[in-house]
C-alpha cells in the first residue's frame, strides 16, 4: 500500500457567502448570521505536531486516516492524506439529499414516490414501514440523512439519474474527483485501491462546505439540508464526540468494508462562523471484514478542531 506524505496546508477561500440560522433547532448556540470575505492564511509551522499526532493515531487504531478541515473565516485548510481515495461509504447520502433539494422545487420534493418490496435492501428502517404507501422525495432524503436508510439513499440515486448522475451533480460544485459507480448495498463493497464509489478527504469536505455554508444552494434549501445533518441519529460518537461541550455539529456517518468508518460535518462553535470537517478511515491491510472504531473519527476530529481554533486564535 502506497501512502503519500500527509500534509498541512493552507488555502484562501475563492469568495465566502451568508449563512442562514438553522430553523427548528435549538442548539446551544445558533450558526452566525455571516460570514466576513476570507484572507490568505499564511502557512504554519505546526504541520509536522499535527502530522504526527495524526500518524500515531493511525498506529494506535491500525488504520489508515485521512482528513481535511476547513475553516470557512479564514481559509485555513488542514490536511492529512486529503487527496488519498477511501469508500465514501453512506456519506454521499447527504450530498445526495443536497444535490435533490437543487434539482427539485418544492412541489417536486413533497411529490410521493412509490417505495415497493423490491426496492428494500439491506437496512431500511424507515422505508421498510412505507411499501406499498410510498413518501415523499423530502421524506427519502430525511431517511438518508437522519437515518442512514439505505433505501432511501437507492430512490435518492434514482431521482438525480443513478450514480452517474450524482456524479454529474458534484461536478456542478466543483467535485471532479469522487467517482459515485454503484447503488446500494453493492457500493460498500470496496477494495482497496479501486476508485469505484470513492473520493478523497478534500473533495468531500469541498462539497459539503458548497452545499451546506456556500451558495450551491437557496437559502431555504440550505437551511433544510443543514436541519437535516443537525438531526442525524447515527454520529453521536464520531465527530460529534470529538467537538467541544456547547458546539453545534451536523454530520453523516459511513461504514464499508475494510474497516472503513468516516464522518463528514460542519461544525458550528459557539458564536462564530463553522469548521467543515471530513474524516475518513480505512484498514486496507486488515481484510475485508475488518472491524472499525468509531473512536478514531472521534480522536482525529478533536485534534484536527483543536488546531483549526489554535490557529484562528493566532
Amino acid at each position: 500500500m502506497t501512502r503519500t506524505p500527509p500534509r498541512l496546508v493552507a488555502t484562501a477561500l475563492g469568495s465566502i457567502v451568508a449563512i442562514t440560522a438553522l430553523a427548528g433547532c435549538t442548539p446551544a448556540a445558533e450558526p452566525p448570521a455571516s460570514i466576513p470575505t476570507a484572507t490568505a492564511a499564511p502557512e504554519t509551522d505546526a504541520a509536522s505536531d499535527l502530522d504526527g499526532t495524526l500518524a500515531a493515531l493511525e498506529t494506535e487504531y491500525d488504520a489508515r486516516l485521512g482528513l481535511a478541515a476547513i475553516d470557512t473565516r479564514t481559509g485555513e485548510v488542514l490536511e492529512y492524506r486529503a487527496d488519498e481515495r477511501f469508500a465514501f461509504a453512506s456519506t454521499y447520502k447527504a450530498l445526495a439529499a443536497a444535490a435533490v433539494l437543487d434539482r427539485t422545487t418544492d412541489t417536486e420534493l413533497d411529490a410521493v414516490v412509490p417505495v415497493e418490496q423490491s426496492d428494500l435492501v439491506t437496512y431500511s428502517p424507515i422505508t421498510e414501514t412505507r411499501v406499498g404507501a410510498g413518501m415523499t422525495l423530502r421524506e427519502l432524503a430525511d431517511a438518508a440523512v437522519r437515518f442512514s436508510d439505505n433505501t432511501a439513499g437507492n430512490l435518492l440515486f434514482d431521482a438525480l439519474g443513478g450514480p452517474a448522475g450524482f456524479d454529474a451533480a458534484l461536478e456542478e460544485v466543483g467535485d471532479d474527483t469522487t467517482v459515485a459507480s454503484r447503488e446500494e448495498t453493492a457500493l460498500n463493497d470496496w477494495q482497496p485501491g479501486s476508485e469505484d464509489d470513492t473520493t478523497t478527504p478534500l473533495a468531500v469536505a469541498r462539497a459539503l462546505e458548497a452545499y451546506a455554508v456556500g451558495d450551491a444552494l437557496d437559502d431555504g434549501d440550505r437551511q433544510q439540508l443543514r436541519e437535516w445533518l443537525v438531526g442525524n441519529t447515527t454520529g453521536d460518537a464520531l465527530i460529534r464526540a470529538g467537538a467541544p461541550e456547547g458546539w453545534m455539529v451536523g454530520d453523516k456517518t459511513g461504514s464499508a468494508a475494510w474497516g472503513t468508518r468516516n464522518d463528514i460535518a460542519v461544525v458550528w462553535p459557539p458564536d462564530d462562523e463553522p469548521y467543515v470537517l471530513a474524516v475518513l478511515s480505512s484498514r486496507d491491510d486488515a481484510g475485508a471484514d475488518a472491524e472499525y472504531d468509531d473512536a478514531l473519527i472521534a480522536d482525529a476530529a478533536r485534534v484536527a478542531i483543536a488546531e483549526l481554533e489554535r490557529v484562528r486564535g493566532e
